[in-house]
């Protein structure tokens, strides 16, 4: 604005066409301006209760309100002397008074914004003072205007004919830029706010339109005459800009909370409904054992004689399902709580032994052959054993219902192996139906299945439990048909580290050996 003002000063007295019907075209967005941005302020008041914002906003709604008889009053722009009954120095008259009014709200403002706030106030004064400012401000423009009107020949004469200013105009122009200087002034002083540096620039090009309008030039319809009409718009948008600007920035902010907020909600319902499914869904295992082993040993004992070795081995089988429950109950407590299961070195080929071995009995209903290839020189994990077991048998366990569908020969591959990176591979795989492009996007998601009974739980909380080791759960499908899920491990402390007893090629067949299984090892 600075630099505009520099531009156009040397030229400020040149005369230029007369274009009168420029002037109302102009007031009519600043009374749009001024409108709005009163009506924004007015709002922030009945919120905050200042009083510096009440008397900017009284002074925006003062402008809004003048500038309506100065546009129809300006000569030449309706009629050639203006309506309303006014004469060649109604126009005039109405400008001062605007902008002295303006000024001294600035002024205003600048004095009261130090004095503090009642915040959040509801009490309903703050409608009935702005009902009390409108009404004021309506008799205030009214007056001033038939001062202007019927008035005219009691003032001082500013303009002396159609396109000449007369040597009065410099006195109210000069007080009005004494009372804006001063609230320039006063908005300078330390610890402004964003609105005050604002009203700042806004209080600069006020006085930079005064110049323009009542120093420089002394004729009307000249370069500065038309530049300070220009600049007359900044100081009515100014505000307006910032203040839309900000109410978005606030709008953003609040639909961000709430959508946190909502979010927030839907996971604690989430956590909720998935802490639920979760025990259900884990523990339904166990205690399917524990069911079959004690029909089992039931039978048993009812032979004649009892077969009391199969008794033995169906209770142990009981005992174990039981500490295998009360683990899972530990592991979904470490998953959904704060509180974190103590971890050790993991031998994944132990780990997957002992999954086959509970799923023993179905494999053996369902006909699927078990093929275990364990690496020999897999490094240990860190871990908790009992986690990892369970990420093990979900994916297991999903594998072979997922082959109950299909009438080719069934066969559940587990794979362990090092892979780049300092890592360890356990892979899982299938010859069921495989997984489409859709499913494989969204399978580990919470409540997400494809089986007509399940609960989407199993997948989802499979992955929580590797991403909490430092790992990767991946899906894929394999060629012709089938599966694959790979478990990716980091190695215990990035060390390699024999795996102590490594699984033997018997000791897989005597695991899976009732499954009809081939195992082997690699070196």
């Amino acid at each position: 604005m600075l630099a505009g003002f520099a531009v156009v000063a040397p030229f400020a007295g040149r005369p230029l066409v007369e274009l009168n019907a420029f002037f109302p075209s102009l007031d009519a967005i600043v009374f749009v301006n001024s409108l709005v941005t009163a009506v924004l302020l007015f709002a922030q008041y009945s919120i905050f209760r200042s009083r510096a914002i009440f008397a900017l906003a009284c002074g925006y709604l003062f402008t809004a309100f003048i500038v309506v008889p100065h546009a129809l009053t300006f000569a030449g722009a309706f009629t050639p002397s203006g309506l309303l009954g006014s004469g060649i120095q109604t126009g005039s008259w109405l400008f001062i008074f605007w902008h002295f009014g303006f000024g001294a709200s600035l002024l205003a403002y600048a004095v009261l914004r130090r004095q503090p706030t009642d915040r959040l106030s509801d009490d309903g004064t703050g409608a009935a003072a702005i009902a009390v400012a409108v009404v004021a401000l309506l008799v205030l423009v009214g007056g001033l205007t038939w001062v202007s009107t019927a008035g005219a020949e009691l003032l001082p004469h500013i303009i002396t004919d159609q396109r000449t200013i007369g040597p009065f105009v410099i006195y109210p122009i000069g007080l009005t830029i004494l009372v804006t200087a001063g609230a320039f002034l006063v908005l300078g002083l330390p610890r402004p706010s964003v609105l005050d540096l604002w009203l700042s620039i806004v209080a600069l090009v006020f006085i930079l339109e005064l110049v323009f309008s009542g120093v420089l030039p002394t004729v009307r319809f000249s370069a500065g005459f038309y530049a300070g009409r220009m600049f007359s718009l900044v100081t009515s948008s100014t505000v307006l800009i910032i203040l839309l600007a900000e109410m978005t920035r606030l709008y953003a902010e609040l639909a961000r909370a709430n959508a946190v907020l909502q979010r927030e909600r839907d996971n604690k319902l989430m956590n909720l409904e998935a802490l639920a499914g979760a025990i259900a869904h884990e523990v339904r295992q166990p205690l399917s054992a524990i069911s079959n082993y004690g029909s089992a040993a039931q039978r048993y004992v009812r032979r004649e004689p009892p077969d009391l070795r199969e008794v033995s081995t169906a209770l142990t089988t009981i005992v174990e399902s039981s500490h295998r429950a009360n683990g899972i109950l530990d592991n979904i407590r470490s998953l959904f709580g704060r509180g974190e299961l103590p971890r050790t070195q993991v031998d994944v080929n132990g780990v997957v032994l002992d999954v086959l071995q509970t799923l023993d009995p179905d494999l053996r209903r369902h006909q699927v052959a078990a093929v275990l290839e364990l690496s020999r020189d897999v490094p240990l994990v860190i871990g908790h054993t009992g986690q990892l077991q369970e990420v093990v048998f979900n994916l297991a366990s999903n594998a072979v219902e997922a082959m109950q569908s299909v009438r080719r020969k069934r066969r559940l591959e587990v794979t362990t192996e090092r892979a780049p990176g300092g890592t360890v591979d356990i892979i899982i795989a299938d010859t069921g139906p495989g997984i489409s492009r859709d499913q494989a996007e969204a399978i580990f998601d919470a409540f997400v299945t494809t089986k007509p009974k399940g609960m989407g739980l199993g997948l989802a909380i499979s992955r929580t439990i590797i991403e909490r080791h430092g790992g990767t759960l991946m899906v894929g499908n394999r060629w012709p048909h089938g599966a694959t899920f790979r478990i990716r491990l980091p190695m215990a402390g990035g060390e390699d580290v024999a795996t102590p007893g490594a699984a033997s090629a018997q000791t897989a067949q005597n695991a899976v050996a009732g499954a009809g299984a081939s195992a082997r090892t690699s070196a």
